[in-house]
């Protein structure tokens, strides 16, 4: 069972949870309000980006999209300082390169940390140089790569839980998370900052997922034109600056920038969707909508997801749904609350396409779904029909493996207190362990 201050401050999360909802649902909301909608409330404890590499993880927040609030935070861990992996020397033998097990290590033993003092032709230098960079008598006291050839990371696209209706990209718990999944699992993680309910009603978060995928694919075609336009800057007459080059891409695709931490370490072709709660519904729905894209997305590949404690239900009530109804934080009266606030009237339905991931004719075929890891909580009432979708994908090859985790509670690896627990640490550590067979170029010795 869950400790007893775990009890005691669920009590306390479910009064003042249920309090806000009956409040939104109470406050009449002009049908002819501005879209533009928000992605925090004022209530929720945010965390100020920090895009220097203070604690081994640096952050920035981007607006995407200039007709709503959608949002962005980018976190890009201190691993991406260090100079990108080289090609095997051509005298070793091709066999020993596939072959031999510590091969991998002594490639990795053989980049030590960066010499700082270093010459300056010296290539270790070429990532650090854009710490504090001083222009214009200015100074940005953060980290600006200077260079393309910087490590690639892998980049997973986050969408956090607050039931539709709360939560942020960059509250102090969902920060938390992000950071500690960007260090463990060695990549760039793309927080969305997604439009709330009840002031943006379905689809309307799920769109926003959606946009910022194609997003990213944008930023790496607006990333290799600028790093074409750049190589044939360097030719014979040519004279281009870093400024010109950028205003000619702003010429070409509108009022889109290359954003510089993605064009210098951000991997898209390695793209991992990741869903907390209610986030999971959408990462589930970008996912779909991914697979009926296809080639479309390029350079864009989701090759796999992961769906924390899905914000799942249906019609027909599962055991636990039963069992569990008055459960811990999210119990199930306040869960249909929160669906109420978020689908519109005339579509609420417990087996509506964004609750229900099991209903007939919703597509793409199932057999056509990126691996899947779906974590589950011994005390969450959703918690069976996250099983059953995590069934239906293996019951088409799909790998799906299901993480349940015993005396736990739905959020119990992303809320606030319980961040720090020993179960939230080993739930973040077993994520990044079955990610890494899907992200890294030479598979993982350990995967569930």
């Amino acid at each position: 069972m869950p400790s007893v201050a775990v009890k005691l401050y669920s009590v306390f999360f479910k009064f003042l949870l249920k309090h806000r909802l009956q409040n939104r649902i109470q406050t009449p909301l002009d049908e002819s309000s501005n879209p533009y909608g928000v992605t925090t409330r004022p209530e929720e404890s945010v965390s100020a980006s920090n895009p220097s590499f203070t604690d081994g993880v640096a952050t920035k927040d981007i607006h995407i999209d200039p007709f709503t609030a959608l949002s962005i935070r980018i976190f890009l861990p201190e691993s991406s300082l260090s100079p990108p992996e080289q090609p095997e020397p051509k005298s070793k033998p091709r066999s020993f390169q596939q072959d031999d097990p510590n091969s991998l290590n002594r490639r990795r033993n053989s980049y030590g940390a960066p010499d700082i003092g270093a010459p300056r032709d010296d290539p270790r230098r070429s990532s650090f140089e854009g710490l504090n960079l001083r222009s214009n008598n200015s100074v940005y006291q953060g980290y600006s790569p200077l260079v393309q050839n910087c490590r690639k990371l892998p980049i997973i696209l986050q969408f956090h839980g607050g039931g539709w209706v709360s939560g942020s990209n960059d509250s102090v718990a969902n920060d938390f998370f992000c950071r500690r999944i960007s260090r463990l699992c060695d990549v760039v993680v793309v927080a969305v900052g997604y439009r709330l309910a009840p002031e943006n009603k379905y689809p309307a978060a799920f769109e926003d997922g959606l946009k910022v995928l194609n997003w990213l694919g944008k930023q790496a075609n607006l990333a290799e034109c600028s790093k074409s336009m750049g190589s044939g800057a360097r030719g014979v007459g040519a004279e281009f600056t870093k400024a010109e080059v950028q205003r000619h891409i702003v010429d070409a695709f509108g009022a889109s920038m290359v954003e510089p931490w993605l064009a210098a370490h951000g991997d898209p072709s390695r793209c991992v969707l990741l869903g907390v709660s209610c986030g999971a519904n959408i990462a589930d729905y970008v996912a779909r909508k991914a697979v009926e894209a296809g080639r479309l997305l390029d350079p864009v590949k989701v090759v796999a997801q992961v769906l924390m404690y899905p914000f799942f239900i249906g019609n027909v009530p599962t055991q636990s749904e039963i069992k569990l109804a008055n459960s811990y934080f999210y119990d199930k009266a306040m869960c249909l609350l929160a669906w109420k606030l978020f689908l519109p009237e005339e579509e609420f339905s417990l087996d509506h396409p964004a609750a229900n991931p099991l209903i007939p004719d919703r597509g793409p075929p199932l057999k056509l779904m990126p691996p899947t890891l779906t974590v589950v909580a011994e005390h969450d009432w959703m918690r069976d029909r996250a099983i059953a979708y995590s069934e239906a994908l293996r019951k088409v090859n799909v790998d799906a493996p299901v993480l349940e985790y015993k005396d736990a509670v739905h959020e119990f690896a992303t809320l606030d207190m319980l961040l720090k627990t020993p179960q939230a640490q080993a739930c973040a550590e077993d994520i990044a362990i079955w990610v890494k067979k899907y992200i890294s170029f030479r598979g993982h010795e350990f995967s569930y």
